[in-house]
């Protein structure tokens, strides 16, 4: 099976400035089928992104600890912990699925196509 994991460098993303994180996460960010999700689910590690947002933005707003704005976006329901109803429709495979590691969660955000910015 895959291992999921982040990939930024050892000494912490917060040495990084944030044009560096943000080409970083870029480069995380990547389509994933549900099979390698399904166990992160159990644990309950998976957030849902609206796909009003930019998965990136959302990434760099969790490593950076920037909670005013993460609240903001839970408060309006833009992110939040992946419900049973989305897992079956995800298992089933009827989604396109893009994913980035930000420790300890799994962001991942249902798209069509590639993410917006990217």
């Amino acid at each position: 099976m895959t291992e999921i994991s982040s990939n930024l460098p050892e000494t912490g993303p917060e040495s990084l400035d944030d044009e560096t994180l943000y080409a970083e996460l870029v480069g995380q960010t990547a389509r994933i089928e549900w099979a390698e999700l399904e166990r992160f689910f159990a644990k309950g590690q998976i957030l849902k992104i609206a796909p009003t947002l930019d998965l990136v933005d959302v990434a760099m707003a969790m490593v950076r600890d920037r909670a005013e704005s993460v609240g903001a976006w839970q408060e309006a329901g833009e992110i939040e912990a992946l419900d049973t109803d989305t897992a079956r429709r995800w298992a089933a495979g009827e989604s396109t699925l893009w994913a980035v590691v930000t420790p300890p969660w799994i962001l991942v955000q249902e798209a069509d196509g590639a993410p917006t910015r990217h």
